[in-house]
């Protein structure tokens, strides 16, 4: 399984050797990992020093770097610009795609998503608050906005004891959710660039000011993950914890849970690999519908 590394506890000076990262505080090594093993380095520390030949090794590499504000919010990354060998046909495809092609991915996206809710409320309540139902409804291009019907049901139940409202400037557990989205956000940005497609070139989301309008689109089925993995996180460390490091650890471990992709098991980033290699031949016509992760 690829890792994700987080430089976060102090500062520290990260620069390539024999393809490794490795990590060094005040003059000494304190750690190191093959590049080829990793999918993201998160710089959440701020005194973080790193060499141009470690960065420009990680992203030849396909590995995102992640950088982190003062609040240890995710708030940029780096993408490699070349990551697959058909990328120029590829990109003409996803550029020319129909729209009703886009909608019925939509559709696709929207009721998985909704579907994965509703497990999580089953197995968190032991009531889904209608969810399943609701999923099945959800139609081509999602004109109904079942989306925000589910969204109304859902969040009121997850946390219904903290009067809880996704709010992305609250600072309660709005501030894990916004980590754990904004580290999926370049997951799946990464493994749709090593697809050969771009993310800026939505199938739903195309807001002129949006960079990342086709990974809006494919991370919507895995948020229900980072959900449970908060729930888990307010169980252990309550709503107003600090953003620690070992909190932080704890979201991250969402990549460790075992993910459904039809009849074969995947980790969250092969999930997400499978989803976004699925997309690019329903872009080139081969297939026609989207490998979607389940619990």
């Amino acid at each position: 399984m690829k890792r994700i590394i987080e430089i976060g506890q102090e500062g520290a000076y990260l620069k390539l050797q024999h393809k490794q990262l490795i990590v060094q505080r005040d003059g000494e090594k304190v750690g190191s990992v093959p590049i080829e093993d990793m999918s993201a380095l998160i710089i959440d520390h701020p005194q973080t020093v790193i060499t141009q030949a470690c960065l420009s090794e990680l992203v030849g590499n396909n590995v995102m770097v992640i950088s982190s504000d003062l609040k240890h919010q995710p708030i940029g990354l780096f993408l490699p610009l070349e990551s697959n060998t058909l990328q120029s046909e590829r990109f003409s495809a996803q550029a020319s795609v129909a729209k009703p092609v886009c909608k019925r991915l939509w559709k696709q996206l929207i009721r998985c998503k909704v579907a994965l809710q509703a497990k999580v409320l089953k197995d968190l309540t032991g009531n889904d608050a209608g969810l399943s139902v609701l999923s099945q409804k959800v139609r081509s291009g999602d004109p109904d906005n079942i989306e925000a019907q589910a969204a109304r049901r859902y969040w009121s139940r997850l946390f219904p004891e903290d009067k809880f409202k996704r709010n992305r400037e609250g600072e309660d557990q709005n501030r894990f959710l916004n980590y754990g989205y904004a580290v999926l956000r370049a997951l799946v940005t990464r493994y749709l660039c090593a697809a050969g497609l771009h993310p800026s070139l939505g199938i739903h989301h195309r807001n002129r000011y949006n960079a990342y309008c086709l990974a809006d689109d494919v991370m919507e089925p895995y948020r229900p993950f980072i959900d449970l993995k908060v729930w888990e996180v307010v169980e252990q460390f309550g709503a107003e914890a600090e953003m620690s490091q070992d909190l932080r650890a704890e979201l991250l471990s969402f990549v460790t849970r075992p993910v459904n992709v039809g009849n074969e098991q995947f980790t969250m980033q092969g999930a997400i690999q499978k989803t976004a290699q699925t997309l690019a031949k329903v872009f080139l016509g081969s297939e026609d519908r989207l490998a979607l992760p389940d619990f």
